[in-house]
């Protein structure tokens, strides 16, 4: 077999359980979706209720698309794609980067430069095999929609557009991972790209020109900036274009001649962008191992805080605009209230919403703590550390500290956004304990991720960046969508997110939070008390 064919093997067999988790979860994601569509909004008068909604508010739509008309496929992808894009674009940046940033931050590129394959060689296989996973990907949704009972035509629109998109996210993690030294950093490079490129969408998406009947939107020019943007453009559905679609192939064709042309005369392991200096002696903080993991968490800390915080403002500023949207479509309101929680009111409802996804940023940022502690281990910088004064249990009883003190300072982030934007309601002073409440519920649930991360790396080390992320994933999807996808009680019921303590009406329960606190402390504790034994395990 050839080189680049051996290389492609390899990389497969490296993801091929992160990929099957992806693209299988964006698949069921996709088919739910509509099947709870179909279940939802089957009336076409439901429909043009909640494009309305959606149309007048305006910041509803940074968080969905563009309205299309109330075609039962058109109304779905506006409901589902730029979420579905979102996910395909971060699967594709981390695939990039774990092939090539890391792989020269690790010294195996070095090791495959020196082997017939070259430095070119390895860059062509991760391409390709970036590709092929987005192909799939798109091969997978189309046939999720058309199973789902949406016609042939737009479904298949949607899956090029899926692939397409995905496409120049594989391309933008190649630049990415030309720019920085360490994949910590073009991992967080890709991220904020792929973000950066959803909220771009979303705001020339509010920006947009509506229609008379309120159910079309024509986004403004910051979309037609975007990846996800362009993917919307095809109209899939109604219009069924394809020639948005070059627009991404067509970046995508420019970033990966530039990414040979920077390849060709770089280092071996040089970037782009020069890493920052060290300090030529390190502060008091790194003088202990506790503050050693605290600075090595530091930078995704700062990450997740900033889109936390923005998230609390969106929350609050949103809440805001509910009297105004109630009196230009009142005919939705009690839809939108009933779609949303029970017996809460309609403020509250959307508060607890968006609390509920700061709620997974939380838990996401609690993964990475202990993913990073397994990044350690990995790169066996954590057995100098263990070669000090430093027991196992205590080394990773810190990781637990400061996935705790990660989880407070996202938590306050979205806090002080929140109290921020409650300047814009009519009552904010009304705002202020209800986004407390919010706020403070999301700490339970969090606690419970790291916990089982935690358990994941003291059992099964190799596991524990595919579980970790898989379990916080599949709970987020079940737990805050779940209702929406029509999942079953009892499936629903098996998510942490279900169980935080929002407020909702008159009463906060907090049995389910007291239950959380105490099964992630039970798991911490047992990681901890594992960790003791076990011997280290480096290597990927």
């Amino acid at each position: 077999m050839s080189t680049l064919g051996t290389l492609l093997r390899q990389r497969l067999r490296r993801d091929r359980l992160q990929l099957a988790l992806w693209i299988i979860g964006i698949g069921v994601l996709a088919y739910g979706s509509i099947a709870a569509v179909l279940d939802t909004y089957g009336d076409e008068a439901e429909r043009t209720q909640i494009l309305q909604l959606a149309t007048a508010s305006r910041t509803i739509l940074v968080f969905r698309g563009t309205p299309n008309g109330t075609d039962l496929g058109a109304f779905s992808f506006f409901e589902l794609f730029a979420w579905l894009a979102l996910m395909g674009g971060l699967m594709s940046t981390f695939l990039v980067t774990r092939h090539t940033r890391a792989e020269e931050e690790q010294g195996r590129a070095e090791l495959i430069a020196a082997t017939p394959a070259g430095r070119v060689k390895p860059t062509v296989a991760t391409l390709i095999h970036g590709v092929v996973a987005n192909l799939v990907l798109g091969v997978v949704v189309a046939l999720a929609l058309i199973g789902a009972g949406l016609e042939a035509e737009g479904s298949w629109v949607t899956g090029a557009a899926m692939a397409a998109t995905g496409i120049a996210f594989v391309a933008i993690g190649l630049f990415a991972a030309q720019l920085f030294r360490t994949s910590r950093g073009a991992n967080g490079a890709g991220v904020a790209v792929v973000v950066g490129a959803y909220l771009l969408r979303g705001i020339g998406d509010a920006a947009g020109t509506p229609s008379d009947d309120l159910l079309h939107v024509t986004p403004a020019w910051p979309s037609w900036l975007s990846p996800i943007g362009w993917g919307q453009a095809t109209g899939a559905f109604v219009e069924n274009e394809l020639w948005p679609l070059l627009l991404a192939l067509g970046v995508s064709v420019v970033l990966v001649a530039i990414v040979f042309a920077l390849q060709s005369v770089r280092d071996q392991g040089a970037s782009l962008l020069p890493g920052r200096k060290g300090r030529a002696s390190a502060s008091w903080a790194l003088s202990s191992s506790f503050g050693l993991a605290w600075r090595l968490n530091v930078s995704t800390l700062i990450a997740w805080a900033v889109g936390a915080a923005v998230a609390g403002l969106t929350a609050s500023s949103l809440s805001g605009l509910i009297d105004e949207v109630s009196g230009d479509v009142p005919q939705v309101v009690d839809t939108l209230q009933a779609a949303l929680g029970g017996g809460a009111t309609l403020e509250q409802a959307f508060i607890a919403m968006f609390f509920s996804i700061i709620g997974i940023l939380a838990a996401c940022c609690a993964v990475q703590v202990a993913i990073r502690a397994r990044q350690e281990e990995a790169h066996g910088t954590a057995e100098q550390v263990l070669a000090t004064p430093v027991p196992r249990m205590r080394w990773l009883l810190e990781y637990w500290l400061v996935g705790v003190l990660v989880i407070v300072v996202v938590l306050a982030a979205a806090w002080l956004g929140g109290l921020a934007g409650s300047g814009a309601s009519n009552t904010p002073s009304d705002l202020v304990p209800l986004i407390s409440q919010a706020a403070l519920a999301q700490l339970p649930v969090s606690l419970v991720f790291l916990g089982l991360t935690l358990l994941v790396f003291a059992l099964l080390p190799r596991w524990t960046i595919g579980l970790g992320w898989s379990i916080v994933g599949v709970a987020a999807i079940v737990g805050v969508f779940g209702p929406l996808l029509g999942a079953p009680d009892w499936m629903v019921d098996l998510s942490p997110f279900t169980h935080s303590p929002v407020p909702t009406g008159d009463d906060i329960d907090w049995s389910g939070g007291f239950w959380m606190i105490a099964i992630g402390l039970v798991a911490a504790a047992l990681a901890v008390v594992s960790m003791r034994r076990r011997e280290l395990a480096s290597g990927a």
